[in-house]
């Protein structure tokens, strides 16, 4: 499970949602309104329906970039970016973009896989204090003897917490983790914990009550620092076996992507509010979140679709802390780079 998960999708709640049983796991997906228009070839593609992950695909898809490369995309709504790669090894859709952590975990249980494009960098966490322990906890090694709220054992953020206490030299054994699901919001203002692993907007929610940031991994800076660089987050995938003849689609693919990460550096937070899907904001104060958004986009979305190894190699390293993959695991033969090429 990782920050892209069931309790932070954004599946539109409209009347064109449907059921489909892929793989024996519930999976609801939706086609918006307009989503299937375009002339060219008609494709599935799956995604998490995290807001923050999706800003690229939605800006493609908006302002009609993979229409200019000869694709009509359908994007299919699914509650998590492991449902999302379930429905890629059912054959419920042609691609899945999820975050690399699903899909590692995905290759090394034996899905014939391939990830050919990347349109994240960074993970969606950062870690914090409560408002009222910001005094005491001033940085990693001050978690020692605290409780720490995760949203699950095992789960994408626990991981990346076991690896930043390894980094700072903090023993993980002597830290409590509390394991909440991903509402912490609430807990962690009421002093109910001393720190824990959120998103946005708790992020932001939470800085003006007067919590202190311990790690933003959401910011390049702050992953330089404790993470050693970018951290390969959001990508594309696709079946191996149809890697051959799928060769030109995937390269319109990747175009139509890497014009919308161009695209976005232009383009203001009202902007790229604009270009999501009207029924996956509705209950958001959509002004300060596409201040988020505007806030977040250099660092968290790249400049091109090109796989950065070495960055996947951190992820596969937290995973490897985390005891989600075994150690010595070798995610070598998860990508592909002749599709992009760096």
């Amino acid at each position: 499970m990782s920050c892209c998960d069931e309790t932070t999708a954004r599946v539109p709640p409209t009347d064109l949602s449907r059921r489909s049983l892929l793989k024996g796991a519930a999976v609801i997906a939706s086609a918006l309104p307009g989503a299937a228009k375009a002339q060219g070839r008609s494709i599935k593609l799956a995604y998490c329906s995290q807001l923050l992950c999706g800003v690229p695909y939605e800006v493609a898809r908006s302002a009609g970039h993979f229409k200019k490369h000869g694709l009509n995309v359908e994007l299919v709504y699914t509650r998590g970016g492991s449902a999302a790669m379930q429905a890629l090894v059912g054959n419920a859709v042609d691609y899945a973009a999820t975050s690399l952590d699903v899909a590692i975990t995905a290759f090394v249980k034996g899905a014939t896989i391939k990830r050919f494009a990347v349109t994240g960098r960074l993970p969606l966490f950062a870690l914090v204090t409560a408002p009222k322990t910001a005094g005491q906890i001033k940085g990693i090694g001050d978690l020692q003897s605290r409780t720490v709220a995760v949203s699950g054992l095992g789960n994408a953020d626990h991981a990346l917490t076991l690896y930043l206490l390894a980094q700072a030299k903090t023993d993980p054994g002597k830290v409590k983790f509390a394991t909440m699901g991903v509402n912490l919001l609430e807990a962690l203002r009421q002093g109910q914990i001393d720190a824990g692993l959120v998103q946005e907007p708790a992020l932001t929610l939470l800085q003006r009550s007067g919590a202190r940031v311990l790690v933003n991994a959401m910011d390049l800076t702050d992953a330089r620092r404790y993470l050693g660089g970018t951290y390969e987050f959001m990508g594309v995938a696709v079946r191996t076996k149809e890697m051959e003849q799928r060769k030109d689609e995937m390269l319109a693919l990747t175009r139509a992507l890497a014009d919308a990460l161009k695209a976005m550096r232009g383009m203001s937070g009202s902007d790229l509010i604009a270009a999501l899907p009207k029924e996956m904001v509705t209950g958001l104060d959509t002004k300060e979140f596409g201040e988020i958004i505007a806030r977040y986009r250099d660092s968290l979305y790249p400049e091109a679709v090109t796989i950065d190894l070495p960055a996947a190699d951190r992820v596969a390293q937290t995973l490897i802390a985390g005891g989600l993959i075994p150690a010595g695991t070798s995610i070598a033969g998860l990508h592909d780079t002749s599709i992009v090429k760096g």
